[in-house]
């Protein structure tokens, strides 16, 4: 399609949420996604259906910022996964997405052995 249309296209924050938990859940080392807020100070494996909710978009004047809260495979080099859901996610939002990108930051809320 190379004619362009004019106008703004407005992606909802839950599909960029949908677009990350995905994009997290195919990088090597990442067993799953936790809540952002541990209360009683334990990580919790969210199922597949609820990848959104291990995932934080905000949108500011710079783009869009992403925190990723995760659960790592236990053995595997924690600032590698890290790099990788980094670049995982900043490709998929700028090339499925095109959205200008902030930044993102990975928190590694616990580490556990993948069955």
């Amino acid at each position: 399609m190379a004619d362009s249309i004019p106008g703004d296209l407005h992606v909802a924050n839950d599909v960029l949420s949908d677009l990350v938990g995905n994009a997290a859940m195919n990088v090597y080392g990442v067993v799953g996604m936790s809540a952002p807020n541990a209360a009683d100070g334990i990580a919790k494996l969210l199922p597949a259906s609820r990848l959104r909710r291990g995932v934080v978009v905000d949108t500011n004047e710079d783009g869009v910022h992403v925190d990723l809260y995760v659960i790592i495979e236990y053995g595997t080099n924690i600032n590698t996964v890290s790099q990788n859901l980094v670049e995982s996610v900043t490709f998929a939002l700028t090339h499925y997405a095109q959205v200008p990108l902030s930044g993102v930051d990975v928190h590694v809320q616990g580490v556990k052995v993948r069955k």
